[in-house]
């Protein structure tokens, strides 16, 4: 995994501060942490400053370190290991997260980060000319069994293909999970599922069950009774 570093100064804001309904939800996951271990709470605190802003700044994760009472180095230590945390502006209407690990390329996931080579920026981490769209590749993302798949925010679009992607580009849909699909899990439709098996060839049995079931089936042997001497 490459080196994570904090965006340059000169996009930094000045400050940071959670507004009112994020305020309120600090304080509810506060709550589920008994006293003495309110540090615990800094990844959920992280994602709610990510929600609200589209990524994590350093003004961000300075203000959280003070509120649960740890040190800076300490609050950077956990920013900078997970990749869920964006610490560079992103796309405002689309940060494209695409899977790039075996299944996914298997599917042709390559010919997605071609896509988005295309459609947004030659290199990931980077925004297009507006500053409305930006890409990256990820590791897994959960979604093998309809891969390829990518996640815009907090939304996944499977079965994905590099048409399919372009147009999602163009026009982001303002949906829940999943608008490409009109799925909102991860598995495949039933009916889909009995189609499928009832294409495949019947499955002979292995050379080790024909062997067994070849043999004959011998009597149950009954042990005879001991006579050993009391």
């Amino acid at each position: 995994m490459s080196v994570r570093r904090l965006a340059e100064a000169s996009v930094q804001p000045a400050s940071f501060a959670f507004n009112e309904a994020n305020s309120e939800e600090v304080s509810k996951w506060l709550a589920k942490y008994p006293k003495g271990r309110e540090q615990s709470a800094i990844i959920p605190l992280l994602m709610i400053a990510q929600d609200q802003e589209g990524w994590v700044s350093k003004p961000a994760i300075e203000r959280i370190a003070d509120m649960l009472g740890m040190p800076y180095i300490r609050a950077l230590e956990v920013a900078t290991f997970y990749t869920q945390y964006q610490l560079k502006p992103v796309g405002t209407r689309a940060h494209v997260q695409v899977c790039g690990t075996t299944p996914c390329m298997l599917r042709g996931a390559g010919a997605l980060i071609d896509t988005c080579k295309s459609k947004i920026h030659h290199e990931q981490f980077h925004t297009n000319a507006d500053g409305t769209l930006s890409w990256e590749e990820v590791e897994c993302l959960g979604a093998c069994v309809n891969a390829p798949m990518v996640m815009i925010f907090k939304d996944t679009y499977e079965d994905l293909t590099p048409a399919r992607l372009a147009e999602i580009i163009k026009t982001r849909p303002r949906c829940s999970t999943t608008c490409a699909t009109g799925r909102n899990t991860a598995a495949r439709p039933s009916r889909l599922l009995r189609q499928r098996q009832q294409a495949r060839p019947p499955q002979r049995p292995c050379r080790h069950r024909r062997r067994q079931s070849r043999r004959p089936t011998l009597p149950k042997r009954t042990r005879p009774p001991s006579h050993r001497p009391r």
